[in-house]
């Protein structure tokens, strides 16, 4: 690379937690110095925007983007939960959202169902609010709302020390800066949000912005979540993305041991060209899978809207619930009825000539209750997830 890296390294600060003396690491304030190598990464860049650019125009194509964002957003917080060790599934939080699963909320589904929460909260508090520490305690405050980190100061900087991996603080794998030192951090970490840097392409600020989050570790938990929950929201408030539909955790999850590997080398050895490459294809990956899924989606609906519009007379109900399907793909007959304005015997009809035109599948075998699934949206939805 030809270039010293040593000026890009933090500092270590001895600091006692827990009886122990350890070394906690304070990362230098962003951008990089010597500045991002942007001449190896150019090829990367100009893919990963492309994609990025395709993406964002899928949400014009799409013919009710509010659906697709819906189930989205939802996959997303899945994934990033699954990360974090929840064995939530897709199916679980939508059978919970739509309550045809009994026994729920669980632990794992009810940490699912914040972090979609969050991510909606901060869309829309960013039309009065731009990304700053504020927002992002409004939304870790959301994000462990009733869940198992509601304990751990929900909403708060921390006040205490933390630590990833090991046991105790002794044998971690990273300790974030001391208490002493994270307010400071902070505030540089919001300056370059708002700096105004034209050196630095879009994507690259934001892959940025993410190690510089992780590794100052604002919270006692959910900093994963909420770490690649800003990549997204950073995207939008720059408007490089029209909607929120671009999300890395798929990525991150297939590729776990070189994330972190590659974070913790950012920190040990200024390889940020390392990481940026890394982040790059996940840009251009993630946005291509997520323009592949939508064009599946509307392909898929708009066959089956063909198949039952020629079915006669009957379509025009059956239809109706075709559409309740899009916004989730679980539904009982109760929910449906509710939700349609149908009388119940309609619904019901509807519903028995869905499952003949094999469009949905009953899923319970039960005689009451029944819970009916547009699996081929699902299959697609689910696809990695």
């Amino acid at each position: 690379m030809g270039i010293d890296l040593k000026t890009r390294l933090g500092r270590y600060v001895e600091t006692a937690v827990g009886g122990e003396r350890v070394r906690a690491f304070v990362p230098p304030p962003l951008p990089p110095d010597p500045p991002v190598q942007m001449e190896d990464l150019l090829r990367r860049l100009s893919a990963a925007d492309r994609a990025l650019g395709r993406l964002d125009g899928i949400t014009t194509l799409l013919p009710d983007k509010a659906l697709f964002l819906y189930m989205y957003v939802r996959k997303e917080a899945v994934l990033s939960s699954q990360i974090e060790g929840t064995q939530s599934t897709l199916s679980d939080l939508l059978l919970f959202e739509t309550e045809a699963e009994a026994g729920t909320p669980i632990d794992d589904v009810r940490e699912v169902s914040n972090y979609v929460d969050a991510m909606m909260y901060g869309l829309e508090r960013m039309k009065e609010l731009p990304i700053s520490l504020r927002l992002i305690r409004e939304m870790h405050e959301r994000l462990m709302k009733g869940s198992r980190g509601g304990t751990k100061s929900p909403g708060e900087f921390r006040t205490s020390q933390n630590w990833i991996g090991g046991t105790r603080p002794g044998n971690a794998i990273y300790v974030p800066p001391p208490i002493t030192e994270l307010k400071p951090c902070l505030d540089a970490f919001e300056k370059f949000i708002h700096a105004d840097t034209p050196s630095l392409p879009l994507l690259v600020k934001a892959g940025l912005l993410h190690v510089q989050f992780e590794s100052i570790h604002p919270f006692l938990d959910g900093n994963g979540r909420l770490g690649r929950l800003l990549i997204t929201l950073f995207l939008c408030a720059q408007q490089a993305l029209r909607e929120p539909l671009l999300y890395l955790s798929l990525f991150f999850k297939q590729h776990r041991a070189d994330y972190y590997r590659l974070l913790q080398e950012v920190r040990e050895r200024g390889t940020w060209e390392a990481w940026l490459e890394f982040f790059l294809d996940g840009v251009t990956q993630t946005a291509d899978q997520a323009f592949d899924s939508a064009i599946r989606i509307t392909e898929l609906f708009k066959a089956d809207r063909n198949h039952i519009a020629a079915t006669g007379d009957r379509a025009g109900s059956v239809l109706r619930l075709h559409e309740l399907f899009q916004a989730n793909p679980y539904l009982t007959a109760t929910a449906a009825t509710n939700r349609s304005g149908l009388t119940m015997p309609t619904v019901n009809s509807a519903l028995a000539e869905l499952q003949r035109l094999g469009v949905v599948t009953e899923i319970t075998g039960r005689k009451r209750g029944r819970v009916f699934c547009y699996k081929a949206f699902l299959d697609i939805l689910s696809e990695a997830a």
